[in-house]
């Protein structure tokens, strides 16, 4: 881990990252600063951001988003639908292959959509209207239906939060409760398995063997053009430190500044701040809906009644041009979001709400709330949420850590007494909870759904009704009523919608806006 102290010292002695064999043989390296350490290296295990950026390095996907956020031919050359709608074939592109050497199967493919097919939200769904992923051959997918799924593309071609990432059969038979490990994709960039140290350092490597598309590259579509030979992440957990490495040319790219921090950057005549996500981050109070006291819905409803998003956005952007006040479970201002919070969130009503509590048989159980200090843009949120809470009468226990820490340990069942956790916040990318198939903080799937374990077959009968509509107007209507269903069961406590900035390096050209950093179409001038 680095600190700034070090950082000083070690440029004294060795400039950071600049290895002298790498400057020997005029490799072409861009230095990257991740916004958390990574932990977790399985891109479909989990959806962290970090983790999901790491996975468009290694793999790939069938179906990439393009600039107007549709599906499009990624790993695929194209697909055919029956009549009926029940079967779909894939058919693979030229060229693709594994890291190891080997050929990209179907059989691979087909592996790969079962496994992603029982983690994530979007792919349960999918999930639940297929009969079969099979391989009609070694290049065609097949997948057949038990009833009619138009949204297909869009599972499949998902662009943030466990995306469907291909991967060799024999990775893709891990079972979905443990994470795969060994890193073999067909991504333009090989992950450097012996070089990896977390807390400290990622690298990834050009893979030659990677054959990008002819399309210009748009989000996570298009061709995937490797402009470097390396790739290193360095991790920084302080800010300060992280902007004057940037500024000092120590490293390229910083993927996420305080805002506090920008006008140093816009100063800086070699840094330029980039906003790589125009739709912003949506924040999230997460309960762990398996244990008490959050396994009581009118205990969660006296949460809400105390929260107000305001000072909750105020804690990590002081500019109101970064924030918006947004009362709805999903993210403001993408289609068919209606701000159905209106008279039930943001009231802060704290003497309201201790009533509520008591109301609700709320015992004095403990409250543990684990909260990352190493990450800007959530730890005070985990403040916040503690003050709350002990206001209107909460046993609160605030266990401060390191974000690798918390998000290993938010995947815990176990009750508090057993290091389980009560309460975690998180952020999401707008355009990863954009309807209600995609949106894990509302999705009821139980214990195989997102950490927090919200259980409630009511909305995922609706996100099934969702899937299957038949015209605009009973979509909308269904997108309504499982908004409302979430406003009333409140498996997340919506803290309103920030837009952040990374900053970059002045001579870099090329980068993508998408939800996570993608390297590849990158380049120094």
């Amino acid at each position: 881990m680095i600190t700034r102290r070090s950082l000083l010292g070690a440029a004294a002695a060795t400039p950071l990252l600049s290895v002298p064999s790498l400057a020997q043989n005029n490799t072409k390296v861009l230095r990257y600063v991740p916004a958390s350490n990574l932990t977790i290296l399985d891109p479909v295990f989990t959806p962290a951001a970090v983790s999901i950026t790491h996975g468009y390095c290694v793999f790939d996907t069938l179906y990439g988003m393009d600039g107007n956020l549709q599906p499009v031919p990624q790993m695929a050359a194209g697909h055919t639908v029956s009549d009926d709608g029940l079967t779909w074939e894939i058919t693979l592109r030229d060229g693709l292959m594994f890291h190891d050497g080997e050929p990209v199967r179907a059989q691979d493919c087909a592996a790969s959509l079962q496994r992603w097919a029982k983690r994530d939200g979007f792919g349960q769904a999918l999930g639940a209207a297929t009969e079969s992923f099979s391989a009609k051959d070694d290049k065609t997918i097949l997948i057949k239906l038990t009833r009619p799924f138009g949204r297909l593309l869009h599972a499949i071609g998902k662009p943030h939060s466990s995306p469907a990432m291909m991967m060799p059969e024999r990775l893709a038979k891990t079972d979905i409760s443990e994470q795969v490990t060994e890193m073999v994709g067909s991504g333009p960039f090989k992950w450097v398995a012996d070089e990896y140290v977390s807390g400290d350092r990622m690298v990834y490597e050009k893979f030659d063997g990677y054959v990008p598309r002819a399309e210009a590259a748009a989000w996570t579509s298009g061709g995937k053009v490797v402009n470097f030979d390396r790739v290193i992440w360095q991790v920084i957990p302080d800010p300060a430190t992280a902007a004057a490495a940037i500024q000092a040319g120590e490293v390229d790219w910083v993927a996420s500044i305080l805002p506090d921090l920008a006008p140093l950057m816009e100063a800086s005549s070699d840094v330029d701040l980039f906003r790589q996500d125009p739709f912003g981050i949506v924040s999230v109070i997460r309960f762990n809906h398996l244990q008490p006291p959050f396994n009581n819905v009118d205990v969660r409803r006296a949460v809400l009644k105390a929260v107000n998003q305001t000072p909750y956005m105020q804690s990590v952007t002081a500019s109101e041009a970064n924030r918006t006040e947004c009362l709805s479970s999903f993210p403001c201002g993408l289609p068919g979001v209606n701000e159905l919070g209106e008279g039930i969130m943001n009231s802060l009503d704290v003497e309201g709400a201790k009533q509520a509590l008591k109301d609700a048989g709320y015992n004095g159980e403990k409250v543990v709330i684990i909260n990352p200090t190493d990450i800007g843009s959530i730890h005070p949120h985990g403040l916040i949420t503690a003050d709350i809470l002990k206001k209107i009468g909460m046993n609160v226990d605030l266990q401060e850590t390191d974000w690798g820490t918390v998000v290993q340990r938010r995947v815990s069942k176990e009750p508090v007494e057993n290091g389980g956790w009560s309460i975690a916040h998180t952020n999401w990318p707008a355009i990863s909870i954009d309807n209600p198939a995609t949106n894990a903080t509302t999705r009821g799937l139980g214990e195989t759904g997102w950490w927090g374990w919200y259980k409630d077959p009511e909305m995922e009968q609706t996100v099934a009704d969702w899937l299957s509509a038949q015209s605009d107007e009973e979509a909308q209507k269904l997108f309504d009523k499982a908004h409302a269903r979430a406003i009333d069961q409140v498996p997340t406590v919506p803290l309103g919608q920030t837009f952040r900035d990374g900053a970059v390096r002045s001579n870099l050209k090329g980068l993508l806006q998408a939800s996570v950093s993608l390297f590849w179409n990158v380049d120094r001038m």
